[in-house]
């Protein structure tokens, strides 16, 4: 998992804004060489943590240590070891990718060559478009720049916050592949993030977070296996059985029918289950049609942790959004890239 002992060690971390806990005692220790992820829906506090790690927000009370270096309450010496990424990025749209890289650089006091630069984008899968404009990037190519930035300066840490939000399918994979190929070559990797997969994908451990505190952390199998997570099973048959016949099978714990001819059987082992219904259904004559066996994931943990799913939550980003507004407390998807390297 990590070349030894721990980059990053978080202690009783708490932020508050007015009445609202945005981060509540969180503790963690991030191994050297891993990619850590926390997983929470938004408002959760995975930004706000963030920022008191990077040394861009000041905690309450608490404290962090990355590589070996208190960040507060002087936060300088520390950023100048980590690379961030930002959710959103403000650049000059008519500035060559090459170029931004280049001046990006220059406010570490490094003066990257036209070849240094070029390497870094090669990097990052924008080898192509080294003498592209920035306004010119799709929305993959732009986050792909964006991850590039945060590595200008060799950092021992990068953070990614919720680096693949709004991209496509195959857009979030291939970054995915930019980020194991980052961390391949040593760099330590903290992400946020709200999509279960990527998560699962993507990340050696995981902290679990909500309403400001971290409700748990392992590896994600070990979270599944832990909680006893269950998978789901869906299928149609040619003609309508009583319900409470389902619920009989083995391994069974909830069942439900959507129809007449419908149904969803959760259990606890989804292997017996299905030999069970396959088995029953050549005894009756019946044909399965639709079956679809979906394992326990990272949700299913979030549900049983929580008692809901993150898509309930997605729904009130906006209220969540307006209500930081209103608390003056400033948006991290507003901070442009330059102004928070300041």
């Amino acid at each position: 998992m990590s070349n030894g002992g721990s980059v990053i060690e978080v202690e009783s971390l708490s932020k508050r804004y007015g009445t609202v806990v945005a981060v509540d005692e969180v503790s963690f220790a991030v191994a050297r060489g891993e990619i850590f992820g926390i997983l929470g829906p938004n408002g959760a506090g995975k930004t706000t943590t963030l920022e008191m790690i990077e040394g861009l927000r000041r905690p309450d009370r608490g404290s962090v240590v990355v590589d070996g270096l208190p960040v507060w309450p002087n936060p300088a010496q520390v950023k100048r070891r980590i690379g961030v990424q930002l959710q959103a990025t403000a650049l000059f749209e008519y500035q060559r990718l090459w170029e931004i890289i280049h001046v990006f650089g220059s406010c570490y006091g490094l003066r990257r060559s036209k070849r240094e630069c070029v390497s870094l984008l090669e990097r990052v899968g924008l080898g192509d478009k080294v003498e592209a404009y920035a306004g010119e990037l799709s929305g993959g190519q732009a986050q792909r720049l964006s991850i590039a930035l945060a590595l200008v300066n060799d950092p021992v840490v990068t953070f990614l916050d919720e680096p693949t939000t709004g991209l496509d399918p195959r857009a979030r994979r291939a970054l995915w592949d930019v980020i194991r190929e980052i961390n391949a070559t040593g760099t330590t990797i903290v992400l946020t993030t709200h999509y279960m997969e990527e998560a699962e994908r993507l990340c050696e451990r995981v902290a679990v977070m909500d309403a400001g505190r971290v409700m748990a952390l392992a590896a994600p199998r070990a979270l599944i296996n832990e909680l006893g997570a269950q998978a789901t099973v869906t299928f149609t048959l040619s003609d309508a059985v009583p319900v409470a016949d389902l619920c009989g099978l083995p391994g069974v714990t909830d069942c439900r029918s959507a129809d007449d001819s419908g149904y969803t059987l959760v259990a606890d082992d989804a292997q017996r289950l299905v030999v069970a219904l396959l088995e029953m259904a050549g005894e009756r004559g019946l044909a399965i049609d639709n079956l679809d066996v979906k394992g326990a994931n990272l949700e299913d943990v979030f549900l049983r942790l929580t008692g809901r799913t993150l898509a309930q939550d997605e729904g009130e980003e906006g209220a969540a959004a307006d209500a930081s507004l209103s608390t003056g407390r400033p948006s991290r998807r507003r901070l442009g890239l330059g102004r928070r390297r300041g």
